[in-house]
């Protein structure tokens, strides 16, 4: 018997690779013939670099870079065989840098993401997948483009500075001293939100207020927005305004496509091409997904229906065992139903969320081996009627 097992994170809890090792010991404890193959996955979004550096051999790069709000601060990427590199913007730009009370979005910088796809180029990597969840920025990007040497110029050919607050200055664009490694490098970003860069839907309507702004100050960003794509189609050719993911990150979606052209992935897919996740499922006999909290939002491409999509394929069953089930079948299309043959919770009776934290580890192990033990039923049952095969 073959088993993958490719769950994500359970986050605040155990890392994936974590929840992939204590599953693959409740099933070799309970029968050591089986293969069990092991692959952490993630959906680009907190915790992917931590994930590939783990589950692939990688390693991690720390440097200094300019945080969002100008002060220096300590980030890192990995890099994987392949001269690949992992990048989440939120190490560097992320909202978690920034105190509930500083939060600005007309201040905030991505520089440090730039500073970040910089190092990576030095270091030879020729394809850096950039996660841009999280992010505590409203400026397209124009910060992590200063970076990497392009020039912002307003109306009177001044040099702009940084934040979102320069976007409706902008009057020119220089890229003449753009990094010369941008040419020889593939971009991906890892992304699963659609937002276009402006409008009711974009970039500072939509997530402006969670990185503190107000009403008048969401206005401004947008029209900010609207001059940005305005001013990179004067000077590319490329209308990145309507593009779906140009508003993630605070339009960091659009100024990656805009200056290092950037192609938009679901997070999950990039992943699982990363990991070589076709090659190891293809022979399976059982593939096991899940994640810390399953809900509605994991039909709509997090990483456990990427899993799932991706086994049946194959005609291979999979299941996912969580933290913790929350799916409303009544608001799920049909079609996406049959996706999972089975979802399973850890939690296995009335807990607060402290208790099944501090005793995830038993509860996932415990629950795998009684999930386990049916399967294995069912399989060498099916074995015996078929006459070994299945």
């Amino acid at each position: 018997m073959k088993i993958l097992v490719a769950c994500d994170k359970y986050k605040g809890n155990m890392t994936a690779a974590q929840v992939c090792n204590t599953i693959k010991q409740a099933i070799i404890d309970i029968d050591k013939s089986v293969q069990v193959i092991i692959s952490p996955m993630a959906d680009g979004g907190e915790g992917t670099t931590d994930t590939l550096v783990e589950s692939m051999g990688g390693r991690f790069v720390k440097l200094p870079v300019i945080g969002p709000t100008g002060k220096e601060i300590k980030a890192r990427f990995g890099i994987l065989p392949g001269n690949t590199a992992i990048i989440e913007m939120a190490s560097a730009s992320g909202l978690w840098l920034v105190p509930e009370n500083e939060r600005n979005p007309m201040l905030t910088t991505t520089y440090g993401t730039g500073q970040m796809i910089a190092k990576a180029m030095e270091h030879g990597c020729k394809k850096i997948i950039i996660g841009i969840g999280g992010s505590a920025t409203n400026d397209a990007g124009m910060g992590m483009a200063q970076a990497l040497g392009v020039k912002f110029y307003d109306k009177e050919k001044n040099l702009l500075g940084k934040g979102g607050k320069f976007l409706n200055s902008i009057e020119s664009i220089d890229l003449s001293g753009l990094d010369p490694n941008v040419g020889g490098t593939l971009f991906y970003i890892a992304c699963d939100v659609t937002n276009p860069l402006h409008g009711p839907s974009g970039a500072a309507y939509v997530y402006g207020p969670q990185k503190g702004a107000g009403p008048e100050m969401v206005k401004e960003l947008d029209r900010g927005l609207i001059n940005f794509a305005n001013a990179v189609k004067n000077t590319t050719g490329k209308d990145i305004a309507k593009i779906p993911g140009a508003g993630a990150a605070g339009g960091l979606g659009a100024g990656l496509v805009a200056f290092l052209d950037a192609k938009l992935r679901s997070g999950t897919d990039i992943i699982i091409e990363a990991t070589s996740l076709d090659k190891k499922i293809r022979d399976c006999d059982l593939a096991i997904a899940g994640e810390g909290a399953m809900d509605n939002q994991t039909f709509y491409g997090k990483s456990s229906f990427g899993v799932a999509n991706l086994a049946k394929k194959y005609g291979i069953p999979v299941i996912t065992i969580n933290g913790s089930v929350f799916i409303d079948y009544s608001v799920i299309p049909k079609e996406k139903h049959s996706i999972f043959n089975g979802n399973f919770s850890t939690v296995n009776k009335d807990m607060t969320l402290e208790e099944a934290i501090k005793n995830g580890k038993k509860l996932l192990y415990d629950t795998t081996a009684e999930v386990f033990r049916f399967f294995r039923a069912i399989y060498y049952f099916n074995k015996t009627k078929t006459g070994g095969q299945q």
